[in-house]
């Protein structure tokens, strides 16, 4: 008996240690193929899950190296097109139909785990000394741990590869392992015809002024905004808030309420400013976490808007946004939202941005 059960934990050993060194086989042999390329086109499908909604994107994602990348999302439910760009200057997220663009001093995409760009995912599989390999259907599934800072319920992911090495499936998972995200590859060209023409934020740009002059000036033209959006601090938002031309004629429909509001704080204010040009609703929460949320109709601005931020570009729900210092902004269902509050984590900020669905609720105030 001491004989068999020793022959089983010596075969148990071979199959764990054989299969850690086939997973670092697998996975140098992508990492070698990727590490050659000089640029790639890829295409795909992203589907994020949270709680029962499901947000899908068709995403093609664009690289030249060294640092160049341009991920065009396509919400598929509304067709609503989103542009991540970097190039030399600066990290943008671009939004062509309201003809204005964040502008970002980040190190994305370096500082996270990206499912979609091949340089982060074999980062992730190279970083995790305990990545794991499992043979499926003719396919290779590689686990390995990742790391999203601003979303640290991600634990890891599942990078499916078929028999020949080529990229078909990345799965990201919570720590119970429940399905986040998953992006589906339907194409990978490594050998397109890129240049850096092909990541400037000019190609852009829709209006007659001239666009080296507009990007030359972009922070003088912005200083405005920079020095409104700080008027908007946890306690108050001053009227004169309105973004150049970006302030839609009108008022809101509807109040949209955070879902998620953390524990021992409760809305106390709710106020609407009118304006030469429109309407904005502010709405201000006290107790333990103070902060305001800002709503205002989402226009097109007349001409091309540039806003600084000093943070990273985020998914949020079916949108693009902006994280900064305690502040989150970003576009959802022709409204604009700024959520501020010096009291909130960044996770909390995103917890309660994400809670905002769109949907009619009852928010009692503090008496």
């Amino acid at each position: 008996m001491k004989k068999i059960f020793a022959l089983f934990l010596a075969v148990l050993i071979c199959i764990t240690g054989c299969g850690k060194k086939q997973a670092k086989n697998i996975i140098k042999d992508f990492s070698d193929k990727v590490s050659n390329v000089k640029s790639y086109t890829i295409k795909g499908n992203m589907e994020i899950y949270a709680d029962i909604d499901t947000y899908t994107y068709s995403i093609e994602a664009d690289y030249l190296k060294e640092n160049f990348y341009k991920v065009t999302m396509i919400n598929q439910t509304n067709n609503h097109e989103q542009i991540l760009l970097r190039n030399n200057q600066a990290v943008y997220v671009i939004t062509p139909s309201l003809n204005k663009s964040f502008k970002f001093q980040s190190e994305w995409p370096d500082n996270s785990s990206q499912s979609y760009l091949l340089k982060a995912i074999i980062k992730d599989m190279n970083n995790d000394p305990n990545s794991s390999l499992e043979e499926k259907d003719n396919t290779y599934i590689i686990k390995s741990n990742v790391n999203y800072p601003n979303n640290p319920e991600l634990k890891y992911q599942k990078v499916t590869l078929d028999k020949d090495g080529n990229l078909k499936k990345n799965e990201i998972y919570d720590e119970n392992d429940n399905l986040k995200m998953k992006v589906t590859f339907t194409s990978i060209d490594y050998n397109s015809s890129l240049n850096e023409d092909d990541f400037t934020l000019g190609q852009y740009i829709t209006d007659e002024q001239n666009n080296d002059e507009k990007i030359e000036n972009e922070d003088q033209s912005n200083k405005s905004t920079t020095e409104t959006k700080k008027e908007c601090s946890t306690n108050t938002c001053q009227e004169s808030s309105c973004e150049g031309d970006s302030c839609e004629t009108g008022a809101l429909e509807n109040i949209m309420y955070p879902l998620y509001i953390p524990s021992n704080t409760y809305l106390s204010t709710s106020d609407k400013v009118d304006t030469d040009i429109g309407q904005r609703v502010i709405l201000t929460f006290g107790g333990e976490k103070n902060f305001v949320l800002v709503e205002e109709k989402a226009s097109k601005s007349e001409e091309f808007e540039i806003i600084p931020v000093y943070g990273d570009p985020l998914i949020i729900s079916d949108t693009l946004g902006a994280l900064g210092a305690n502040s989150l902004t970003w576009t959802k269902d022709n409204i604009s939202y700024y959520l501020a509050g010096n009291d909130l984590t960044n996770h909390e900020l995103i917890a309660i941005g994400e809670s905002i669905t769109g949907e009619n609720i009852t928010v009692s105030k503090e008496k």
